[in-house]
C-alpha cells in the first residue's frame, strides 16, 4: 500500500499524486494563485514570477515550476508575495497599451483580472513610450506588440501543440518581444491561420481579425441581400460568452438574435457539412474500391489544409478534393439563392459565423470565389457574433428561439457532430459504411473514433474488408502521424485531422478556453444535439438530395457537383525556403521558374534540373523574359519531391520524371517535355506584356 503524501497549504493538508508542480495541487482546493505563462496543457515555462508561494525552510519559489513534496508547508499569500505580484503587475501595464475600452479581450483579460485581484489602483513607474508598430498583415490574426507580457503563451503553443514555430522570442533584455523570424508580418511567414495563439494570449497581443464593422456595414446597406450561416460548433460554445454552462444548445436564440440583427436569412452550415459527407464519402469509396490514392485524408480543416500544402506537398493527391462546408454553403448560396431572393448576385452578401479564424484565410482565397466575388464574403468568429449581439443590447438568454430557414437550415446529426474531433470521421462512416454493405446501418454510433485523445485508431469490417481509419488533431500530432505513415509504421485508409485540439470546438474563435474539460461539455452538446435531430445520416437529408437534383447534376461527384463543391490544393512549400538568384532577366515583365534543391542531400536531382532548365531557356532565347531562383528546401522528403514553379504552375517531380530518376531524364527528354510546354506556354502569355 503506497503511503499518501500531503503538503499543507495555508494550514490546510492537501493530498497530491502525479500533479507535476504545486500551482495544479493548490488549485484541488479552489485557490486560483495567478499567473500568465502557465497553461496545463503546455510546457512550464516559469516567466511572469506571479504564481510565488512561500516555502517554510526554501523562501520564495515559483509554484509553477515547483514540484510537491510530501511535508511541504506552503503560504499562497504572504505580505511579500503580495507587494512582489503588485510591482510585477504594474511594470507590466507601464509597457502595455492601456486603451483597454477598445481592446477586443477587454472583457476576458487575465492582465486586468490579475490587476483588480491585486488591489492595482495606481502604476507607479513611467509608461514606455515606444510603440511597435501593429501587424495587420494576417486575414486572420491581428498581433500587437504593444500589448504582449512576453508570457511565451503563444510561443510554445505554436511550437508543441502546432509543430510549426511561426512566431518565436526575438532580442534580449529590453529589446525581448515576441514575432515571426526576422521580425516579418504573420503573412509572410509559415502562420497557418489556426489562431491558436490567440486562442492562449492572456492579455490581446494576437486577437482574431475583427471583421463586424464589415457586416454592420453590409446590414445597412439597403442594396444588398444579407444572409448567414451557423457552424456546428458555434451553438454549443456562443452561451458561455452570455454566462451559460458550456455544452448548452443556444442555436434557436442565435437565429431570433440574427433575424433581430437584420439578416436576410439564417442558414445551418451543417446543411452543407451534411452535403460535404455525400461528397467526401462517395470519394473515399471510389478510391477504396478501385485502387485509388490512399490514406484519404479530410479537407474540412483549411489550417491542415495549409500546412500539408507547405510542410507536405507530396500529400496532396491524399486529400481530399471535398471543399469545407463553409466554402460549399457559400458556393450553392452564390449559385442558388439569388434567385429565390430575388436579388443580383453581386448584391448578395454571405457571411459566415465560425469557431475558427482560419476560415477568415479560406474565404479569401481566390479560387473559391466566382468572378472575382467571394463566395463567402464576411466570416465572423463566435465572440464576434456575441459582441455585435450585446452592441444592441440583445438579451440573448431572454430570446423564444427561432428555427433556422429553409432549404438550408435542415440538418442531420451527422452534419452536426461534424464541430468535434472525430465527427467528420463518424459522419463519413455512417455514409460510407451504409453504402459499401448495401444495407442500413443497426447502429449508427462509431464511438472508438470519439473522445479528447490526441490520436484515435479505429478497424472496421465492412463488406468482408477491412477499413482502417485515424483521427487526430493538433499539427504536431499529424505530423507524428504522416512520419509514421510515410514509414510504414502505421497504415490507414482514410484520416480525419483537424488542428485545434479537440477539433473546431476548441476553434481560436471561440470564447476563451482555460479549462480543458470545457472541450468534454461542448463535444457532449453536439453529441446531444447528434441525438435531438430528426435524422442521424447525412444521406437521409432530403434538401440536400433535392439540392442534387435541382442544382448539382443530380447526384454526387457529377461534372457540376465536381465544378461546385471541390477545389485543388497547391505546393507551398517554396514560398518560405531561402531562394538565390541563378537567372535575372530585363524584360519589364519576366516569367518566374523556381526549381526546389535539398540542402541536407548531396548529390540532388534537383540540381542537375536547374541546369537542364537554365540551358533550355538559354538555346530557346529566353534568357532576357525569365527569372529562375533556386529554393533551399530543409523539409524532410524535399528532395524527393523535387517540384518546379513556372509562373503559377507548379509541376511535380512525378509528373516531368515519369518514375525514372532525374540523371536518366536528361538522356530521355521525352519526359522533360512537361517543364518545356510550360515554360514555352508562360512566355508565350508574356508576349503581349512584353511588346
Amino acid at each position: 500500500m503506497i503511503e499518501a503524501k500531503t503538503i499543507s497549504v495555508n494550514g490546510q493538508d492537501v493530498a497530491f499524486t502525479d500533479e507535476r508542480n504545486l500551482l495544479e495541487v493548490v488549485r484541488k482546493i479552489g485557490i486560483e494563485i495567478p499567473t500568465f505563462c502557465y497553461h496545463s496543457e503546455l510546457s512550464i515555462y516559469g516567466a511572469c514570477r506571479l504564481c510565488l508561494v512561500n516555502v517554510e525552510g526554501k523562501g520564495i519559489m515559483a509554484s509553477c515550476s515547483t514540484k510537491p513534496e510530501n511535508g511541504m508547508v506552503i503560504q499562497t499569500d504572504t505580505k511579500d508575495i503580495r507587494a512582489m505580484r503588485k510591482i510585477s503587475v504594474e511594470l507590466l501595464l507601464a509597457n502595455h497599451n492601456r486603451e483597454c475600452p477598445t481592446c477586443v479581450r477587454s472583457s476576458s483579460c487575465a492582465l486586468q483580472d490579475i490587476a483588480r485581484r491585486l488591489g492595482v489602483e495606481e502604476i507607479r513607474f513611467k509608461q514606455i513610450e515606444k510603440k511597435e508598430e501593429i501587424d495587420r498583415s494576417s486575414p486572420s490574426l491581428e498581433r500587437d506588440p504593444n500589448k504582449c507580457v512576453l508570457c511565451g503563451d503563444c510561443v510554445r503553443v505554436c511550437s508543441e501543440i502546432q509543430g510549426i514555430g511561426a512566431i518565436d522570442f526575438v532580442g534580449r533584455g529590453a529589446n525581448a518581444k515576441v514575432a515571426p523570424a526576422f521580425d516579418q508580418s504573420l503573412n509572410n511567414v509559415e502562420c497557418v491561420h489556426c489562431g491558436q495563439c490567440a486562442a492562449v494570449c492572456p492579455t490581446g497581443a494576437i486577437t482574431p481579425k475583427q471583421d463586424r464593422a464589415r457586416a454592420w456595414e453590409a446590414l445597412y446597406d439597403p442594396t444588398k441581400t444579407v444572409v448567414v450561416q451557423v457552424a456546428p460548433a458555434v451553438r454549443v460554445a456562443l452561451g458561455e460568452y452570455f454566462g451559460n454552462e458550456p455544452g448548452i444548445n443556444v442555436a434557436g436564440k442565435l437565429v431570433a438574435a440574427l433575424k433581430i440583427m437584420g439578416f436576410k436569412h439564417v442558414y445551418d452550415t451543417s446543411f452543407a457539412a451534411d452535403m460535404t459527407i455525400f461528397e467526401e464519402a462517395t470519394e473515399f469509396i471510389d478510391r477504396f474500391t478501385n485502387d485509388g490514392t490512399l490514406p484519404m485524408f479530410t479537407s474540412c480543416c483549411p489550417a491542415w489544409v495549409r500546412y500539408a500544402e507547405i510542410y507536405y506537398p507530396e500529400l496532396i493527391p491524399n486529400i481530399s478534393t471535398c471543399r469545407s462546408p463553409q466554402a460549399m454553403f457559400g458556393s450553392v448560396a452564390k449559385k442558388v439563392l439569388p434567385k429565390t431572393l430575388g436579388c443580383k448576385r453581386e448584391d448578395l452578401v454571405v457571411v459566415s459565423i465560425m469557431p475558427c479564424t482560419a476560415k477568415k484565410y479560406e474565404a479569401q482565397l481566390s479560387k473559391l470565389s466566382h468572378n472575382g466575388q467571394p463566395d463567402v464574403d464576411i466570416v465572423l468568429t463566435t465572440v464576434e457574433v456575441g459582441r455585435m449581439i450585446t452592441s444592441l443590447g440583445i438579451h440573448l438568454n431572454e430570446l423564444e428561439p427561432e428555427a433556422f430557414d429553409m432549404p438550408m437550415g435542415f440538418a442531420t446529426g451527422a452534419g452536426v457532430i461534424f464541430g468535434t474531433s472525430g465527427g467528420v470521421m463518424e459522419a463519413a462512416l455512417r455514409f460510407a459504411v451504409e453504402k459499401i454493405e448495401g444495407k442500413p446501418l443497426e447502429h449508427v454510433d462509431f464511438k472508438a473514433v470519439r473522445g479528447m485523445e490526441e490520436l484515435k485508431e479505429a478497424t472496421l469490417q465492412v463488406a468482408g474488408n477491412e477499413v482502417k481509419v485515424a483521427v487526430v488533431h493538433g499539427l504536431a500530432k499529424a505530423k507524428q502521424l504522416v512520419a509514421d505513415i510515410k514509414s510504414g509504421k502505421s497504415n490507414y485508409h482514410f484520416v480525419e485531422v483537424m488542428a485545434c485540439p479537440g477539433g473546431c470546438i476548441s476553434g481560436a474563435g471561440q470564447p476563451t478556453l482555460t479549462d480543458p474539460t470545457v472541450r468534454k461539455r461542448r463535444a457532449q452538446g453536439l453529441y446531444n444535439s447528434d441525438k435531438g435531430q430528426q435524422l442521424q445520416k447525412s444521406q437521409d437529408n432530403h434538401l440536400v438530395t433535392k439540392c442534387y437534383e435541382e442544382h448539382l447534376g443530380g447526384k454526387p461527384g457529377s461534372h457540376e457537383a465536381h465544378h461546385s463543391l471541390h477545389t485543388s490544393y497547391q505546393n507551398l512549400s517554396q514560398l518560405f525556403d531561402a531562394k538565390i538568384p541563378v537567372m535575372r532577366g530585363t524584360a519589364e515583365k519576366r516569367l518566374p521558374i523556381t526549381v526546389t534543391i535539398c540542402a541536407n542531400q548531396e548529390d540532388c536531382p534537383g540540381q542537375l534540373l536547374l541546369g537542364m532548365i537554365s540551358k533550355y531557356v538559354k538555346e530557346q532565347g529566353y534568357s532576357e523574359k525569365v527569372d529562375i531562383d533556386a529554393a533551399f528546401s530543409s523539409r524532410q522528403g524535399a528532395g524527393g519531391t523535387i517540384c518546379v514553379t513556372i509562373g503559377d504552375h507548379i509541376v511535380e517531380r512525378a509528373e516531368f520524371t515519369n518514375g525514372i530518376n532525374t540523371e536518366e531524364m536528361m538522356k530521355n527528354q521525352t519526359s522533360f517535355a512537361i517543364i518545356k510546354k510550360s515554360i514555352d506556354a508562360g512566355i508565350k502569355e508574356l508576349a503581349p506584356l512584353n511588346v
